[in-house]
């Protein structure tokens, strides 16, 4: 139906993007997304002028419909051909899928951000402008195919997201996580700039195609500045999705920013960066899985362990969803590791299951605050929850129990299709080690649902300020539904999940792939 319209108005079936006019269609997306923002920016302004007042609501119902636009432009790319190999933009159905999830997760931190921005006397436009840009920054990030555009959409992302942190200027948590973010950010933007350098001084493009081909046929001359080049690009990489030890800014940074940019953080930046991250070394370092294959195992088996193990000490809440967040970094890392059709999809999957339970988590945790609008993040302010706010504490436990990975959630399937993709990818030690990691997090995430409903309120009324407005109510209950219901009905997501991974190696719809194929490799000389 969709594919019907577009081609109604005018849509090509094939994209040729070495023509400049075709990059409209296969940008649109983001065109809309970024004449959206400055159009809510307009609003906002014209409706205050100079004064000093709350953005009104309709600011936030204007962002929310920029970004359902954004995505019914985002339909514009469903299956559509591109047989070029000059674009910097891949056309794919992986960057559809992907950017659907950072649509959703920027939607659900919209919804999270009504009533808590006006609880803590942040409410204002330049908040939802910036979530708009930052993810803007995550489509050019996730879909790029070029080193350049990969680096530009980056610093878009980045620098919003970096104002974003320290929105809250009266917390100094939320000044001090914005600057850590900011210098460490820059720090290891350099990294990754001088290593995509190198790859580019080595082989001669920045196309990741290019790069791909030339690996496999060993074209350029390999060696050491290569290889420097690929652990630069690794070390950039590892830091945006907060694997360790590239994670020191995390914690303070998720715990200082306010709640809906923190649950932004962990959901839509993780899935940028590891689109990214897939479609740079699966596809452009398809042909040397062989010699990135053994670092990543270790920063898997590392953010896996060490993540769990810190968040076992945590005694905010928070700051232990924060440790979570860099765990399931590590079964992310895992799928990139299979380098399979199957393990992309299991990321695909997994990371659609991610942001609606990590968004919903986050969102019980702004509902359990005082009148004020500060967090009560404590393990001891959660005593007697479940008895004064019942649905609430069952939401909470429903989303604690699909981070853990429980049977019967949607957390349990996904870790389940990770684990399948890398015993058939040869890397049965690997899968047995996300299993024990996953065993040590059911401590902290089942010692919070114990704190809930078998240990006392301080007082009758000490939840009685636990709300959540509206429309947030109903994005977060919604979220508990999706999260039973993809446990029953996971084949239909994980079958278009399948499609769009095999669309990066095969980028014409039904044709054979021009890439390497899975599970190929070759030495680099």
């Amino acid at each position: 139906m969709f594919a019907d319209l577009f081609r109604s108005l005018g849509r090509p079936d094939v994209l040729d993007l070495a023509r400049q006019s075709h990059y409209f269609w296969a940008l649109l997306p983001e065109i809309v997304l970024a004449l959206g923002a400055m159009g809510v920016l307009m609003v906002d302004v014209f409706q205050k002028g100079s004064r000093s007042e709350a953005s009104r609501p309709n600011v936030a119902w204007l962002t929310l419909a920029t970004l359902l636009l954004a995505a019914v432009a985002n339909l514009a790319l469903v299956d559509v051909a591109d047989r070029s190999d000059v674009g910097m933009v891949a056309t794919d159905n992986f960057r559809m899928i992907t950017n659907f999830i950072y649509l959703g997760s920027a939607a659900l931190a919209i919804f999270l951000s009504m009533g808590y921005l006006d609880r803590r006397g942040i409410n204002r436009g330049e908040f939802h402008v910036l979530v708009l840009f930052a993810t803007l920054g995550m489509m050019l990030m996730g879909g790029a195919r070029d080193l350049m555009l990969l680096f530009v959409g980056l610093e878009v992302m980045s620098v919003a997201i970096y104002v974003l942190v320290g929105f809250d200027r009266l917390d100094p948590r939320s000044s001090e996580g914005s600057l850590k973010y900011f210098l460490l950010g820059a720090f290891s933007s350099a990294f990754f700039l001088y290593g995509l350098a190198l790859v580019w001084g080595t082989v001669g493009t920045t196309n990741l195609r290019g790069i791909s081909q030339a690996v496999i046929g060993g074209a350029a001359p390999f060696g050491g500045i290569f290889l420097a080049g690929m652990a630069l690009t690794m070390v950039g990489f590892a830091f945006k999705v907060a694997a360790m030890p590239f994670h020191m800014w995390t914690p303070d940074a998720y715990d200082g920013a306010p709640t809906p940019v923190t649950a932004l953080m962990s959901t839509g930046v993780k899935a940028a960066a590891f689109a990214a991250f897939i479609r740079m070394f699966v596809i452009g370092f398809g042909g040397a899985t062989d010699v990135w294959r053994t670092p990543v195992f270790w920063l898997a088996v590392i953010t896996m362990f060490g993540a769990n193990l810190i968040a076992l000490t945590e005694g905010s809440v928070k700051r232990m969803l924060a440790y979570s967040s860099i765990a399931h970094a590590g079964y992310l890392l895992v799928a990139l590791l299979s380098a399979t059709r199957e393990g992309v999809a299991a990321f695909l999957f997994y990371l659609v299951v991610y942001t609606i339970m990590t968004v919903g988590a986050f969102g019980i945790v702004i509902a359990n605050s005082r009148e004020s609008g500060e967090e009560r993040v404590a393990l001891e302010d959660w005593a007697g929850f479940a008895a004064q706010k019942p649905l609430m504490a069952g939401l909470f436990s429903i989303f604690l129990l699909s981070l853990a990975g429980f049977p019967l959630t949607a957390g349990f399937l996904g870790k389940l299709y990770i684990l399948r993709a890398a015993v058939e990818a040869g890397l049965a030690p690997v899968a047995v080690l996300l299993v024990l990691a996953s065993l040590i997090s059911y401590f902290y995430y089942l010692r919070v649902i114990v704190v809930m409903y078998m240990r006392p309120a301080r007082s009758t009324d000490d939840h009685r300020h636990a709300w959540l407005p509206g429309p947030t109510r109903w994005a977060v209950t919604a979220a508990g539904v999706a999260v039973i219901l993809l446990f029953f009905l996971g084949s239909k997501p994980m079958g278009w999940a399948l499609r769009g991974a095999g669309s990066l190696w095969n980028p014409v719809p039904g044709a054979a792939a021009a890439e390497v194929q899975p599970g190929t490799q070759t030495s680099l000389r």
